[in-house]
């Protein structure tokens, strides 16, 4: 890694981990204070940059366009939804052990599959290995079917509409299209709490540091070459002896952890998960974030999905109507003008500055200067 990237992923790590805690905890007039609900809203950002980590070391490095992201983030969302609605079951008013809704809808019994999430162990097992597992099955079968290119895109993005109508559904117990909401404790400490919130921030910009060291540390392996080499000729890659589907079933998997991963720190911070986060558009909205951000370059996903989504924030408040519209045309922009992301555009238009500056300089130098003396006899 670079030096200069050493050096700047390590200030803004600590900027993240370290600075906005600490603004967050000064007297609110303050002019450095951040409010609970901005950093709360930094919060939510730093879970999408997780995802999209795992979206640009599949999209970006192996050349794999998943349209089904948000099927993995549901799915830790979900798995950490429910032990916070198991948390809450036995002070609801209605019955013990039981989630309102499923009182709601005359369920007598906690279903089977709820019931190993009243464990944390099992939790904090589940949010990452439930996504891995299905991610694992799913790949297992498309990469060995050989499908790729757009096809397998098609298949993702119908996948994504698959687990959108079954999670809809009343029948699966899991709040149907209200989801699971109202939580009002993660592991013990109550949500409404600043300082639950704080933790919660601190605890996200510590697994996207780790992510980050993670997906790097994958890409400088000769594991990351072959992910590059496939990218950009899987043929030439199956002729030299390596088997493409095993390296693209790997970098699947570790995507679908990291996916889950992030949204099981999503759902206690937004205090909400309905099927909407699992659908086709979302898994679309993944996409435009790595895209507009740069992919292939890690770094370019992170400031893209926060960056795209803070600008969602301010344009839903503000303009709520032109949201979509500037989603689109930032997709299309990323698309035909500068294909890999803003972060590509800087280099290229720094690249061209330190080029003119050094013609610039050569000229100078080699102009031979004008003597005003005497010719020499």
């Amino acid at each position: 890694m670079p030096k200069r990237e050493t050096v700047a992923l390590g200030i803004g790590a600590i900027v993240v981990a370290v600075v906005l805690p600490l603004c967050n905890m000064l007297p609110a007039g303050s002019p450095l204070a951040i409010s609970n609900f901005t950093l709360n809203l930094f919060g939510k950002f730093l879970t999408y940059a997780i995802l999209a980590l795992g979206l640009d070391l599949l999209w970006g490095y192996a050349g794999v366009l998943s349209l089904g992201h948000g099927v993995f983030f549901g799915l830790g969302a979900y798995a950490m939804g429910m032990h916070l609605m198991l948390e809450i079951g036995s002070k609801s008013v209605y019955q013990s052990s039981l989630p309102d809704f499923m009182v709601w809808n005359q369920v007598t019994v906690l279903p089977l599959f709820w019931r190993p999430f009243h464990s944390t162990a099992f939790t904090l097992a589940a949010i990452v290995l439930v996504p891995a597992l299905f991610g694992f099955a799913f790949g297992y079968l498309a990469f060995r079917s050989r499908i790729r290119g757009v096809y397998f895109s098609i298949i993702t993005q119908a996948l994504a509409l698959s687990a959108w109508l079954v999670f809809n559904r009343n029948e699966m117990n899991l709040g149907g299209t209200n989801g699971l909401a109202d939580f009002k404790t993660v592991f013990g400490f109550p949500l409404h709490q600043p300082s639950t919130q704080r933790g919660l921030y601190v605890v996200t910009a510590l697994t996207l540091i780790g992510a980050y060291l993670l997906c790097r540390w994958i890409t400088l392996t000769r594991a990351g070459k072959v992910l590059v080499a496939i990218r950009d000729s899987e043929t030439r890659v199956l002729f030299s002896g390596y088997s493409p589907a095993a390296y693209k079933l790997f970098v699947f998997v570790v995507s679908a952890a990291l996916a889950g991963a992030a949204g099981a720190l999503y759902a206690p911070q937004v205090g909400i998960i309905t099927p909407a986060k699992i659908g086709v558009l979302p898994s679309i909205e993944m996409i435009v974030w790595v895209a507009a951000g740069g992919r292939g370059t890690l770094y370019g996903a992170v400031l893209g999905a926060f960056g795209v989504n803070w600008i969602q924030s301010w344009l839903t408040t503000s303009y709520p109507d032109l949201w979509l519209l500037f989603l689109g045309g930032l997709f299309m922009s990323a698309v035909l003008f500068f294909p890999d992301g803003v972060v590509g555009a800087i280099g290229r238009l720094g690249g061209r500055v330190r080029r003119l500056v050094s013609r610039r300089s050569d000229r100078a130098v080699s102009t031979p200067s004008v003597s005003l003396g005497r010719p020499m006899p």
